[in-house]
């Protein structure tokens, strides 16, 4: 049997066991991870698109487990009354080609994008760092929040979005959670005087969300809003000032801002900060940006972590289990019309 954990269960695990527990629990496995960068299997996700959006598929593994996600990436899904972003993912022994987990990601996406947000964020921004600007105020925005208020310390929060429910939406939830609220009227006025800046917008389009006239030195700016071809947030001339640190770099090239760049644009894969072999932030003024598009060893990670929280559970008749492993025909057409789950 397959464990599983839908988005129920997943809210209750949230409610039960708080959301600052589990993103510390997620950073630690992300990071562990990263350390090991050199024992798994990377490639770039796989991506079909559409005028509407794309879907994704996004593998990795190391020798003892395997794992994927699906995802898709629709804006104009909101119109519909739908998210822009849903997923769900597997986890499975490398031994047996076994599934031993599939979960709901939506939820599990966004922390796990925050906590590697935040990741980042603690060798790249500055130490004194505490307050941030929350450019697009959408799903993503409370759990960047939370993640930057764990790891870091930050303490101010300043929102804006061109909807201003959106706005309101995300002070609502954050209400109450040991932060200092600031509404913007303005990307100019969330901006200014900001340790870190990040930018979680949705359009497929290459928008200039932030241009180099907002952007000061010193900041550390956190773009998670363009993840595949055509779909930027950061005007260009910012990656031209900033020191650039990406997931993978094979796939940042095709997804992330550095897609506006020439294949010879210097970036530094994240792993290589954590472990050590290159340095992150090099100066007090330096301007650092952690383009970061998603990539599956997160997805990886923050499974891994998952199946470890959950513990036991509910269990998804997932794959046929006959009596004799060489038989499948005879159980499904025998008389019980099913296979024997005890045997």
């Amino acid at each position: 049997m397959t464990r599983y954990i839908g988005s129920g269960e997943m809210a209750d695990i949230l409610r039960r066991e708080g959301p600052e527990p589990i993103l510390r629990r997620l950073t630690a496995s992300l990071r562990a991870d990263f350390l090991r960068w050199t024992d798994f299997d990377l490639s770039p996700r796989l991506a079909s698109h559409s005028a509407g959006g794309v879907i994704e598929l996004m593998p990795v593994s190391d020798a003892e487990l395997y794992a994927f996600k699906f995802v898709n990436g629709h804006p104009g899904n909101t119109r519909l009354g739908r998210q822009t972003v849903v997923a769900f993912g597997v986890l499975a022994d490398m031994a047996t080609g076994y599934p031993l987990l599939i979960s709901e990601m939506t939820v599990l996406t966004a922390l796990r994008t925050a906590a590697t947000s935040a990741l980042a964020a603690s060798v790249l921004a500055r130490p004194e760092s505490r307050s941030m600007a929350l450019i697009g105020t959408g799903a993503q925005a409370e759990f960047q929040a939370l993640a930057f208020k764990l790891a870091l310390g930050v303490t101010e929060i300043r929102l804006f979005d061109v909807d201003p429910a959106a706005v309101a939406k995300a002070r609502a939830n954050l209400e109450g959670r040991g932060l200092r609220l600031v509404c913007a009227n303005s990307v100019a006025e969330a901006v200014a005087g900001a340790d870190i800046v990040t930018t979680a917008t949705a359009d497929k389009t290459r928008a200039t969300i932030l241009t180099p006239d907002l952007v000061e030195p010193g900041q550390h700016l956190n773009a998670i809003g363009g993840d595949c071809p055509g779909k930027t947030e950061l005007h260009a001339d910012i990656l031209r000032r900033a020191r650039t640190f990406v997931e993978y770099e094979p796939q940042s090239r095709i997804e992330g801002e550095i897609q506006q760049m020439p294949p010879d644009y210097p970036v530094t894969e994240l792993w290589q900060v954590l472990r050590g072999d290159a340095p992150g932030r090099t100066g007090r003024d330096e301007i650092t940006l952690f383009d970061s598009v998603g990539f599956a060893l997160e997805d990886f990670s923050a499974l891994r972590c998952l199946r470890e929280v959950a513990g036991a559970g509910p269990d998804l008749d997932l794959l046929p289990e006959p009596k004799d492993a060489k038989d499948l025909f005879g159980p499904v057409f025998s008389k019980e019309g099913a296979f024997d789950r005890a045997a």
